[in-house]
């Protein structure tokens, strides 16, 4: 692929919803039927809304509009946005993680 169309990118979605019993899981069940694991999941109940924050370091490119407008289905959503970046190479990554 060229450079301005990587094979996998970054991503973070950064979600806002209604709470309501099993939203966690549904927010979940995108990557999971792409067999896609996430790399972190923050959430957070405030009094009227859950602040959900999932991220993958390495998701695959052409999966990334498949993953939001998933995302976009899930009954409760507020708002959705999607900060993407170039996933880092291998060797950036060690790096990153002895720095830690």
């Amino acid at each position: 692929m060229s450079p301005d169309h990587p094979l996998s990118v970054a991503v973070r979605f950064m979600l806002d919803a209604d709470p309501f019993p099993g939203l966690l899981s549904r927010l979940l069940e995108p990557f999971a039927k792409r067999d896609l694991i996430p790399d972190r999941m923050w959430s957070h109940r405030g009094a009227d809304v859950m602040h959900v924050e999932i991220a993958m370091q390495a998701m695959p490119a052409e999966m990334v509009h498949l993953v939001e407008g998933n995302l976009r289905q899930v009954v409760g959503l507020r708002t959705i946005a999607r900060i993407e970046a170039p996933a880092p190479q291998h060797s950036e990554t060690a790096e990153l993680r002895q720095a830690a």
